[in-house]
């Protein structure tokens, strides 16, 4: 592959970790090694197993039962965040042609990872690997940084009124 570029895929809309798993399909199609490291979701979903019979490779590291977003169990998630991006640092150097950081845009968010920490991390990848961090807050710093940046932005949603996530649609 050519030179790799640096995507991320950001905003408060619906649809951003589905559109990376999209890239992953057709990244597999050509026969590109992919790798995705997962930040901030709980449980399994429709994307993960759609990815693994695709024969990508996936880290969700430990599963945490509580929200990223309860307060009691923010050392937790810091440790569990720190812990995936020690495993990205390593994924962009290896032979991968596509690496996914999902959630990784959210963990910047909460201050779980710095700024600093995500331009070095992708200033470090191989040459042809292509980078796409997902995740709500995508910082003006590395909006600037990154080479191509998608903004996911709701303008209606049905949970609004009231209908819960649903199996195989939004997890």
């Amino acid at each position: 592959m050519e030179k790799g570029q640096w995507q991320i895929y950001t905003g408060d809309g619906k649809g951003k970790t589905t559109a990376a798993v999209g890239l992953a399909a057709r990244a597999s199609g050509y026969g590109k090694r992919i790798c995705m490291i997962q930040f901030l979701k709980r449980g399994d979903t429709g994307e993960y197993r759609s990815l693994e019979r695709l024969g990508v490779a996936i880290d969700v590291g430990e599963r945490i039962e509580a929200p990223p977003w309860d307060p009691k169990y923010q050392d937790e998630w810091r440790a569990h965040t720190r812990g995936q991006f020690e495993k990205a640092k390593q994924a962009v150097l290896k032979n991968y042609d596509l690496v996914i950081l999902d959630e990784l845009m959210t963990s910047v968010q909460k201050g779980f990872i710095s700024e600093a920490d995500v331009i070095a991390l992708a200033v470090s990848r191989s040459d042809t690997t292509e980078l796409l961090m997902t995740g709500r807050g995508a910082t003006p710093l590395l909006i600037e940084s990154a080479d191509l940046v998608t903004e996911m932005r709701p303008i209606k949603h049905y949970a609004d009124k009231g209908l819960a996530a649903r199996e195989g649609i939004e997890y």
